[in-house]
């Protein structure tokens, strides 16, 4: 029988092996816990900003309309980021001399943006359409939760592929009244499914689910 002999010169691949050896393990392990980490699987995930600012203050005490910081979100993919200029619509009146506006203030002054943590934050190779959901009767609460009861906002939905294809294949129990779609805390008279139902055929919602609908 004979013997198969590697050449001499694969040798020089034995170190590399060694090396690959020790490194892979740890290598997967870092990877892992990088993709495990609230910032990246992101429910309960609930980072500081540098100004603290309470939803449960301006949407849910004071009954704000989400639309009036985040203007673009029925017309564009993305719920805009308010610029400086809108916080300043009411704080040249309202707590002007305030230590936690002191941020907003030096934005305002000098024209540079505030860093502001985004929360929801889906990889670039997803495409979210907020006015496609919001004009089919998708509610925020439907991804963002109750966040008009928020002092700090945090992820409360997992957004994986999975989730969302849950609600692509049944969205009645999501889908409400466009007139109530920012209204926060609504309440369904009857069964969210059966109302859902009816207001899905209104409005001839039709998710799709190939892959294409959400990776361009």
């Amino acid at each position: 029988m004979s013997v198969f002999h590697f050449p001499r010169w694969s040798n020089i691949f034995r170190p590399i092996l060694g090396i690959t050896s020790i490194a892979a393990p740890v290598y997967l392990t870092g990877l892992f816990a990088f993709g495990a980490s609230p910032e990246n699987l992101n429910v309960g995930y609930k980072p500081v900003q540098p100004v603290p600012f309470s939803h449960a203050l301006h949407a849910g005490e004071l009954g704000m309309d989400c639309r009036y910081c985040h203007n673009t979100v029925q017309e564009a993919n993305h719920a805009a980021i308010p610029p400086t200029a809108t916080c300043m619509n009411c704080h040249t009146q309202l707590h002007k001399e305030s230590d936690a506006l002191a941020l907003v203030r030096e934005s305002a002054a000098t024209g540079k943006p505030i860093q502001w943590v985004r929360v929801h934050d889906l990889p670039d190779y997803v495409r979210f359409d907020h006015s496609a959901h919001l004009h089919a009767g998708i509610s925020c609460v439907s991804c963002h939760g109750r966040v008009d009861q928020m002092e700090v906002v945090e992820q409360v939905e997992p957004l994986s592929m999975g989730w969302c294809l849950d609600c692509h294949r049944n969205p009645e129990p999501n889908i409400r009244p466009k007139s109530e779609v920012f209204n926060l805390a609504w309440q369904a008279d009857e069964a969210p499914h059966i109302l859902g139902a009816k207001l899905r055929k209104e409005y001839g919602v039709n998710p799709q689910e190939d892959c294409s609908t959400c990776h361009r």
